[in-house]
């Protein structure tokens, strides 16, 4: 079925609100190609580019990207260099497009422990795109569910709140300022949520592609969209 005929049963009044990608297959995209792993990174950069364009033209509120979790500093040093250099350049990118002025760039996750000219960079582009209206793009960068939750509930008591409430909770997480994801998409076959936003995919749906994230179009999001709109979303009731 191609784009055209599918878009004839995209339902525009089901979509997820909020779209979450866990990034997977980079290095074994570009091994597969008989090239470095810094490719498969720079070539993930840019299928991350067309999914918010995607993203924007289907009418998704919230697009979150998992770039670069608490996990990932065990990887070979040059490329966690190179990791900080594509988020940078995707920051830039998205401020120098013709729809920079719809959208709003996020982030969650400590970028203290970035290189300073990564967070620089990072700061302009969240500055520069403050006032978009149509879509949130957020990047989980330096980020780790686990870490968030200890955070929120360490800073709780630092307040002093003793009655403690799953809003209040949700008050204290990076993510107080986006709805939970509806939709969780990992790409490369893994079936596993790698500590992305534990708290916050409590009622989430899930959907495992055995593609590759460089190989990551308008249509792959069709699909998930697709696929998103054939489930039965009941969170706990009978309907």
């Amino acid at each position: 079925m191609g784009l055209f005929s599918k878009k004839k049963v995209l339902d525009t009044n089901k979509l997820p609100r909020h779209l979450a990608f866990i990034m997977d297959g980079n290095g074994r995209w570009a091994t597969a190609k008989g090239m470095p792993r810094t490719y498969g990174h720079r070539e993930g950069a840019n299928a991350m580019i067309r999914v918010v364009e995607a993203c924007l033209d289907f009418g998704i509120k919230e697009v979150s990207f998992f770039t670069f979790s608490t996990e990932n500093w065990k990887r070979p040093k040059n490329e966690i260099d190179y990791i900080f250099e594509l988020a940078s350049e995707f920051s830039k990118k998205l401020t120098e497009k013709e729809y920079s002025n719809d959208i709003k760039i996020m982030t969650i996750g400590d970028l203290s422990a970035l290189p300073e000219e990564t967070q620089k960079i990072i700061a302009d582009a969240k500055q520069q795109t403050i006032n978009g209206q149509k879509m949130i793009v957020n990047l989980a960068i330096n980020y780790g569910g686990r870490d968030e939750i200890v955070m929120a509930v360490n800073n709780i008591i630092k307040d002093g709140i003793n009655n403690v409430t799953k809003e209040i909770i949700s008050q204290y997480l990076y993510t107080k300022d986006l709805s939970d994801p509806d939709l969780v998409v990992r790409s490369s076959g893994e079936q596993r949520v790698s500590n992305f936003m534990l708290y916050q995919m409590a009622y989430s749906e899930f959907y495992f592609i055995k593609k590759h994230w460089p190989d990551f179009n308008k249509d792959t999001v069709l699909d998930c969209i697709l696929e998103y709109q054939k489930r039965n979303r009941r969170f706990g009731e009978v309907k």
